[in-house]
């Protein structure tokens, strides 16, 4: 199991409505789009990480192992911002505006990041899929994305023990060996990704399947109190900003 999925079964959340978590994660991340970069970025983000490392309790380390992937990713969509190609500069030159517009896109996509983040670090995806048929989506579309995200769990656990035995078998000493052991890799993955596509079908007909997976869900309701709350959260960002911003100019 993945880190952010493990934080998201022992989440303190985890018995909320995912809808709750939804609209909150989705709120902050819409509040850092929406609002002016600056200051709405730095406000929406400083709520965001008050919210995922108090109530939510999310460990800072965990934390900040997730959030380094997408923040390089952010990083390298703005870094293209500060150079343009051609013109009176010559083939690379200095673009007017450009600093401003990569800090703007920055702000912007970090703090959206987090508010993604804080969804992921509450709510596990087996308690979200199985909703979905209820809110309309098809339920083959909902089957299908379920045994995926399953057997992606079996697929590493399966290349974790492939690394496991050729690193016992001296496959990673030299840049050859390295070679043909990440070959060996994928060709023993790809085939197991077959076996156990095929057990789980045998498993699945053998049980009566009949299209539909049912799977037990844990209780939750959605709580007005924890609705309002978000909902002043984030009229609080809004305002700030705003408030912020006026001050500012």
């Amino acid at each position: 199991m993945l880190p952010i999925d493990a934080a998201a079964h022992g989440s303190r959340w985890r018995g909320r409505h995912p809808l709750e978590k939804a609209l909150l994660g989705l709120g902050l991340t819409v509040a850092a789009l929406c609002l002016p970069p600056w200051p709405g970025g730095p406000v929406t983000a400083a709520a965001t990480l008050v919210v995922l490392l108090g109530p939510a309790g999310v460990a800072p380390r965990q934390l900040w192992r997730a959030f380094r992937i997408p923040l390089g990713f952010c990083f390298t969509g703005a870094l293209p911002l500060l150079v343009q190609v051609g013109g009176p500069g010559g083939l690379f030159a200095l673009a007017p505006g450009g600093p401003r517009q990569a800090a703007e896109l920055l702000l912007r996509t970090s703090a959206g990041s987090l508010g993604v983040l804080l969804f992921a670090f509450t709510t596990p995806v087996s308690d979200v899929l199985p909703r979905l048929v209820r809110a309309g989506v098809p339920a083959p579309v909902v089957d299908v994305a379920l045994v995926m995200y399953r057997i992606g769990f079996l697929l590493l656990d399966s290349l974790a023990q492939v690394r496991q035995a050729q690193a016992a078998r001296l496959g990673t000493t030299g840049r050859a060996a390295v070679w043909r052991s990440l070959a060996g890799q994928g060709a023993t993955v790809f085939v197991r990704a077959f076996d156990r596509a095929g057990r789980m079908q045998a498993g699945l007909a053998g049980r009566g399947y009949d299209g539909t997976l049912r799977v037990l869900l844990p209780p939750a309701a959605v709580s007005g109190r924890f609705l309002a709350a978000s909902g002043a959260l984030l009229a609080a960002v809004v305002t700030l900003t705003l408030v912020l911003k006026g001050l500012w100019s």
